[in-house]
């Protein structure tokens, strides 16, 4: 039974379809079909019930898509390994919010560098939650976000304890203003939203950008406000057009650190990784 076969299969489910994997897959439709009938005939079973244009899972596709995820994850297992015994070699996946991206990883990624010359780092930025969900289907090999993160698979481990500001431009009462956000799943959004609704304020309709300089430009010229981590304020360039407030402590204490599956190994890169972040924040 082929790795390649069970990664389609496993991929038409998630997608669901042939044409969806195929997309996924970088791949022709007729591919992944070949691939997936192959697959039955190796099996001597169905996988799927055909319907029109779609697809359902057959109950042999069931069973085996449960030990089509274990034998996949033992093959990452097994790569992270192989390569943990070693010269680490290779890329390292690595994803990270827009505000710790631009805070925190470029000194940990020249530490790591310098750590781990053969190792490529591969960077992705998005929300907290999205991150989450990529480190748990192995898109990733690990994330810093927005904690505290409780999850049976995830082991999350506290780098530092961002303070988050009320931001605004200079003379603007934000009050009256809309509030300016990352898209949902943002660890800073539900935090803004719930502060709105403490200080007895409506939630209206929020202005959505998924660039921390989107959002920071808009404040500064009057569009609306937001929270953010005080550091990434500091240094914006539009800081001199930016005014400040202090939070309560539940609302602007967040804790932010590393995700990685629990059941894989911890690559020394990742080690080098956190140290180097909690290092600088000491």
């Amino acid at each position: 039974m082929e790795l390649l076969a069970l990664r389609t299969f496993l991929t038409v489910v998630e997608e669901g379809g042939i044409l969806a994997a195929s997309r996924k897959l970088n791949t022709v439709q007729s591919n992944v079909t070949s691939r997936i009938r192959r697959l039955e005939e190796e099996l001597g079973t169905e996988l799927f019930f055909r319907k029109g244009r779609g697809l359902e899972l057959a109950p042999s596709g069931r069973v085996l898509l449960d030990y089509a995820r274990r034998m996949l994850l033992l093959e990452r297992q097994t790569s992270a390994a192989v390569r943990q015994a070693g010269e680490s070699v290779g890329e390292l996946r690595i994803g990270a919010m827009e505000t710790f991206a631009a805070l925190h990883l470029p000194a940990a990624l020249k530490a790591m560098r310098s750590a781990h010359p053969r190792l490529e780092p591969r960077v992705q930025t998005d929300t907290s939650a999205a991150l989450s969900a990529r480190v748990l289907a192995h898109k990733l090999d690990c994330a810093f976000v927005a904690g505290p993160v409780v999850h049976p698979e995830l082991e999350f481990v506290e780098l530092v304890v961002e303070e988050l500001v009320q931001v605004s431009a200079r003379g603007c009462d934000p009050v009256v203003q809309p509030l300016i956000l990352f898209r949902e799943g943002c660890a800073y959004r539900s935090r803004a939203i719930a502060w709105q609704r403490a200080s007895g304020h409506a939630v209206a309709d929020a202005m959505e950008f998924g660039t921390l300089e989107g959002i920071l430009g808009c404040v500064a010229v009057g569009l609306g406000w937001t929270l953010m981590p005080r550091r990434v304020v500091e240094q914006s360039p539009h800081a001199a057009d930016l005014a400040v407030a202090g939070l309560p402590a539940e609302f602007s204490r967040v804790p932010t650190g590393m995700i990685h599956l629990r059941d894989s190994p911890t690559l020394p890169a990742l080690r080098t990784l956190g140290e180097a972040v909690a290092r600088a924040a000491a």
